[in-house]
């Protein structure tokens, strides 16, 4: 799938007006600092992770384990950044640790419904928002990512691991989550057009 700036576009604007605890699907990237790939490398389409590759890829699937209203969809680390889909949930009946896709498996039908559209008003909370979220994804890959600097000599970071902020878009429909599903996973294959490209 090409780059659609309209879908995959990276913004940092966030909806003054949006609660991000309700309920609902949001694609986010988050990016190195300086854009280093710190992550693995891309061969011939194939996102090759090294060890800190597979951490980020493993804290991103602990994520449930931490927050009880959140269930990974989708993903894929990349050389220099991490795409997403991350549902909050008001179910307190979902399993801790649900089903998740990772960037090689295929892709997960979410059914939509009414709790899932990404409306503000008639949605239901969950208490923690998608910046606290991401925000302890960024806090915990960090520290562990310090942890292989001294241990294991992973090449160090400048400043920080991550940039400050993220991107995220609200996924309102099943159309809308198809299309950047697709575009997670085939995102290795697309990687010289890639904006955040790095040879």
């Amino acid at each position: 799938m090409a780059y659609d700036p309209e879908i995959h576009h990276r913004r940092t604007i966030r909806l003054c007006d949006y609660d991000y605890a309700a309920e609902g699907f949001y694609f986010v990237t988050i990016c190195v600092h300086e854009h280093r790939a710190l992550f693995g490398s891309i061969t011939d389409g194939t996102m090759h992770l090294n060890d800190a590759g597979r951490m980020v890829e493993e804290e991103y699937r602990r994520l449930p384990n931490r927050y009880h209203h959140v269930i990974c969809h989708e993903y894929v680390v990349m050389p220099n950044h991490f795409h997403a889909i991350i549902q909050i949930t008001n179910d307190d009946a979902s399993p801790v640790g649900a089903p998740l896709v990772g960037a090689h498996e295929n892709i997960s039908r979410v059914e939509p419904n009414e709790n899932h559209q990404g409306t503000h008003e008639g949605c239901p909370y969950s208490g923690v928002t998608l910046g606290e979220i991401v925000g302890a994804f960024k806090s915990i890959t960090t520290n562990a990512y310090i942890r292989g600097v001294k241990q294991n000599g992973w090449p160090p970071f400048h400043t920080r691991l991550w940039q400050r902020n993220y991107y995220e878009h609200i996924i309102r429909d099943q159309h809308s989550h198809d299309e950047i599903a697709a575009y997670i996973l085939e995102n290795p294959l697309h990687w010289p057009d890639d904006k955040l490209y790095v040879p």
